[in-house]
Order: structure tokens, then sequence, then C-alpha cells
């Protein structure tokens, strides 16, 4: 393709001179010859300075979003003020605008992100359609499984991946899309049917610094990235900065779509009953009566649910379809993932990073304790990740110990830090509750620590790292996996028969 095909539609300061591009990269170390190197700005480097290598290795085009830059009067190039924006369109011209093809789904918000696209890609798949899914745990498209380096990818990489759905004949894309992808324009360009709001509760604060931007990226799904607004915005109004979207989503000629259990919404969850197993409740919505009986448990798993059998009949599923997914569904990888060998107490594995998050573990933990014959102890195990939103390290520590009958004080991904800079001041939080608790800054040992804390009838909580197999440390990555840590805790106290597995593909 040549370049003056791909910078169609593209905001570009100036240019000179035009190739037949054969691939498209941002990264310098992938530049092949015949490629085009889009340097642009990045949050841990400038890709401008690695122009010369890119040129070195083969590229016979250059776009840059440094208007100093000055190339050789033989290399083709052009100069755009937006780096990230270019690229999106770029690689959109590139696939052969691959979004326009697909009816595509966004989840934005702190927590459920996760269930919700797993939820809505079980519905639609029920209901015949072939879809895709782009999420934290992991990429689908149709029964093809992909490793997930991050939830919402460069766009790129989007590009390609919505390319390769089309190819294999997806009509349907379900996204978790992040604040930082909004707010990097990383999906800039791609027009979403539908959107959904989750709730917004304090995280990532390293990078927004201030809730009412971290906002403002989140709201920036619902007004249009470069495209039209979504024709359906779903919105938790249960939530306070829902409500606040709620204002702005309905002037921008969105159907909107106003879902919760407390608050008067179009959509609400009635007759709730939470059990160990799960959770039952009645959708009602416009006339429509969704029965809703989930193996998901926990006030959180109804608000998950509705949003995705919202996006599901607005997507054209039936509630027949809708109905027999909701049942059907299994736990999704790392969210409440119980880790059962025969032992007289719970293990549950989940990926609890916030203060928000850790007290609905927790809530959910103490109601199934109620209902248990063998009453018994919360035990929560949870750390803080390096390199992050410091100011909610205290949070978690008070939300950990507010709830929770013993507490374990670990690492979680500290990354460039000490680890034990981080556990103090997630200690600061805790020793406000006068729990009980302890420190133990090598995770495996502390989930070693927990379980064998654990008596019959108690609830081990093992939160932060849920799906993750890894452990990031300024040594480096290494592999580490919550559920066979624990796994292998319960093994050294003769705790050995095999559980049927719970783990993250939802069954349509």
């Amino acid at each position: 393709m040549k370049l003056r095909d791909l910078l169609q539609n593209v905001e570009v300061s100036s240019s000179s001179g035009d190739a037949e591009i054969s691939s498209v990269e941002y990264d310098s170390r992938k530049i092949q010859p015949g490629s085009l190197f889009l340097a642009m700005r990045g949050e841990s480097t400038d890709g401008n300075r690695y122009i010369t290598q890119a040129i070195e290795k083969g590229a016979i085009a250059v776009v840059s979003d440094n208007p100093q830059f000055r190339p050789s009067k033989e290399l083709a190039y052009a100069i755009v003020p937006h780096g990230r924006r270019a690229l999106a369109q770029i690689s959109s011209n590139f696939y052969g605008h691959p979004a326009r093809k697909l009816k595509i789904t966004g989840v934005t918000g702190t927590n459920g992100k996760t269930t919700t696209t797993f939820l809505i890609e079980s519905f639609l798949r029920a209901s015949g359609h072939t879809s895709a899914l782009l999420g934290t745990i992991e990429y689908h498209i149709g029964d093809k499984i992909l490793p997930s380096p991050h939830t919402t990818p460069e766009s790129l990489e989007i590009n390609k991946f919505l390319a390769e759905a089309v190819s294999r004949g997806a009509t349907e894309v379900v996204m978790e899309v992040s604040s930082h992808a909004l707010e990097q324009g990383r999906v800039w360009g791609i027009a979403y049917d539908v959107a959904i709001f989750t709730n917004l509760t304090r995280d990532h604060l390293d990078y927004h610094k201030t809730m009412d931007k971290y906002f403002e990226a989140k709201a920036m799904l619902f007004r249009g990235c470069g495209a039209p607004p979504p024709r359906i915005s779903i919105i938790n109004v249960d939530d306070e900065f829902g409500r606040r979207l709620v204002e702005s989503s309905s002037r921008t000629g969105s159907k909107v779509i106003r879902y919760g259990i407390r608050e008067n919404g179009d959509a609400r969850a009635e007759s709730i009953e939470y059990s160990a197993t799960g959770t039952r409740f009645r959708l009602q919505y416009g006339g429509v009566t969704i029965d809703c009986r989930s193996k998901l448990v926990g006030e959180v798993n109804v608000y998950n649910v509705m949003a995705a059998a919202l996006a599901a009949l607005e997507r054209g599923c039936a509630v027949a379809q809708i109905e027999r997914s909701v049942e059907k569904f299994q736990r999704v990888s790392g969210r409440f993932e119980s880790v059962a060998a025969g032992q007289p107490f719970t293990v549950i594995v989940d990926y609890a990073h916030t203060d928000d998050a850790l007290r609905n573990l927790i809530r959910i933990a103490r109601n199934m304790l109620k209902t248990q014959v063998t009453k018994g102890r919360i035990i929560t195990l949870f750390g803080c990740g390096g390199d992050r939103d410091r100011t909610k390290r205290p949070l978690m520590g008070r939300a950990a110990g507010e709830g929770s009958d013993f507490v374990v004080l670990t690492s979680d991904n500290p990354r460039s830090e000490e680890p034990m800079a981080i556990i103090n001041e997630a200690k600061t939080g805790l020793e406000q509750t006068r729990t009980r608790f302890t420190v133990e800054p090598e995770r495996a040992k502390a989930i070693r620590l927990a379980v064998r804390e654990a008596q019959p009838g108690d609830i081990v909580l093992i939160a932060g790292k849920g799906h993750e197999k890894y452990q990031i440390t300024r040594e480096g990555t290494f592999p580490f996996d919550d559920v066979e840590v624990a796994r292998a805790a319960l093994s050294e106290l003769g705790f050995t028969a095999q559980e049927v597995s719970n783990k993250g593909v939802p069954v349509a």
C-alpha cells in the first residue's frame, strides 16, 4: 500500500515523497525492509529516538510526531501533530478499516470489566453470533484463544486483531476499554455500537492524578473518540460517577439505559437471592423480564450480569438465550476462583486490587459464612502494586482490616520499588483497624502462612493477582500463579483431592 493511501484522513502537518509500504510498525525492533516506522512519544520513551535505527533496518518511510524532525531528501515522510491518533488511522487504513465491518461493544469502569465482557461474549455465542473478545485475561477470535499482553493494546494491534476477526467470520467484538487506552488514543477512530460503564473507584491515580481526570478519561468512550458516540450507552446509576455520565451521554444522541439495584433506573434487579453457590434475580427492563440464575456470587455480579444482559438484548439476543447462558456461565479465571483439594475450609483467588474491590470481595465471603453450618473467620491476603498509585495503599489496608478477622500483608508485583516500603504504606491503614495481622513480603511464603492459619469453616481470600501467572520485581519478571501456589500449600497439609475446575472459559 502506498504511503499516500495510508495517510488518508490523517491530520498531517507536512509531508514529502511516497513509497510502497509492506508493514506498519511503531517498535523499531520489528522493522523490516519496506516498513513504515511511526515514531511517537510514549509513556516511558520517545520513538523518535529510534528513527535512525529504523532506517538502518530498512524502513522506507517515517511518520513522526516530532515537529522538529528533518529527514533526508530521499526518505518519504510525514509529520503529524498526534502520533497515537495517526497510528490509529494509519493502521485502520492498512488493515482495510476492519472496525467498520463489525458491531463493537466496549466495557469500561474500574471493576467488573472482565466478567462483563466474558458474559456478553457467551450470550452472543449462544445466539449464534461469531464473536471476538479483547480483554485483560486473554483475547478470543471464535474458539481461538490468544494471550493478552495488555487489557487494551495499541491501535496497530487492535486493527490487526479486528482484521483477523473479520477474516474468520466474526460479526461481533466485545472489548474491555481501559482509561489509559482512551486517554492515549489507542481506540481512536473506533465506533462502538454499545458502551457500558460499570463503576468508578479509586485506581490509576499515579497516571490520571485526580478522580475527575480519571472519570473524564472513562467518559471519552461515551462521547466518541474520533468517531460518533455509541448508539447505546448502558450506565450504572448506583455509582455517583455513573449518574454524572448519564447527563453528558444524554446530550450526545445515544440511547441511554440506566441500570441499578438502588437507584430508579430504566433497568432494575428485583427479588435478589444470594447464596454461597450463586445468585438469582429478575431483571426488569422496558416490559421485558429476564430470570437470571447465575453461578456467580455476590452483589457485584448482579451488576455484571445486568450490564451484560442489557447489552445482549440491544445486540438482538433473545431473552430465552440470555437466561440459558446466564445459568451455564462459569466463573472467569482469577475472579472468585475456588481452590479446592478436599480441605475443610475455603480458599478463593481473586483479582481484587483496589480498596473497593477488596471490600466487595470480603463482603461476599462474609455473606458466605452466614450460610455455613461451621462458622469460621475471614483470612485475607493482599499486597499493593509497585510503581502505581501510592494513595490507595493505606485505603486497601484499611479495607482489608475492617472486613477480615486476620490479614496477611505481602507483595504484589513490587516492580522497581522496595517491597517493604510498599507494605509499610499499606500497613498504616491496616493498623487503624486493630485487626490482627502479620507481614510476609515473600508472596509464596505468605500464601502458605494464610493457608496454614485456616481452621475448619474459615475462608481464605488471596487477593490482587487473580489470573496473573507472573510476579514483577526489580530483579525481573518471574513465573508465579496464586492458584498453583495455594494448591501446593494445601498439598503440603495433605489435601490433594482434585476439584472440578471452575476456570475461565464461559460455557454458552
